[in-house]
């Protein structure tokens, strides 16, 4: 248990560090040096068009999208898992409204909310349709580098 601490320990502090070096305008340590992409905040991005979704999901090298409603009940069962992945992991995620953003739902293929929509380097790496617990949630970014 004592290393799983100290793993969450070490990503907090690297998370601090990240945002204090985004505050100060300085260049992120051990990120990607191609200038592609940026480090994952720490909250969800809550998608306002999608325009925004494309810049999301182009901006950083693994993204989470959740696609969701309002009135989904295992949406919102979801939802703090999803937060808690945005802390601790270097993934991004996005929250998509379903019914504000039809169009985007129909693009990936949506057909029942909750659905995760894995983006690793701007491309669909991987699909999910339904609640899943946090720890499967975190191997499947790790999978795809977003550790």
């Amino acid at each position: 248990m004592s290393e799983s601490s100290e793993n969450l320990d070490d990503i907090r502090e690297r998370k601090r560090q990240e945002i204090q070096q985004r505050l100060s305008g300085e260049a992120p340590s051990g990120g990607s040096q191609d200038g592609g992409s940026q480090a994952a905040p720490d909250e969800p991005i809550h998608i306002r068009d999608p325009g925004h979704f494309e810049e999301v999901t182009a901006s950083y090298d693994v993204v989470l999208a959740d696609f969701y409603a309002d009135w989904c009940g295992p949406c919102k069962m979801l939802e703090p898992i999803v937060e808690e992945l945005a802390r601790e992991t270097d993934a991004a995620m996005a929250k998509v409204d379903v019914d504000q953003f039809q169009g985007l739902a129909q693009q990936y293929r949506v057909q029942g909310v909750p659905t995760m929509v894995l983006f690793a380097d701007g491309e669909v790496a991987e699909r999910i349709v339904g609640v899943r617990e946090k720890h499967n949630l975190a191997q499947l970014i790790e999978r795809h580098g977003g550790a």
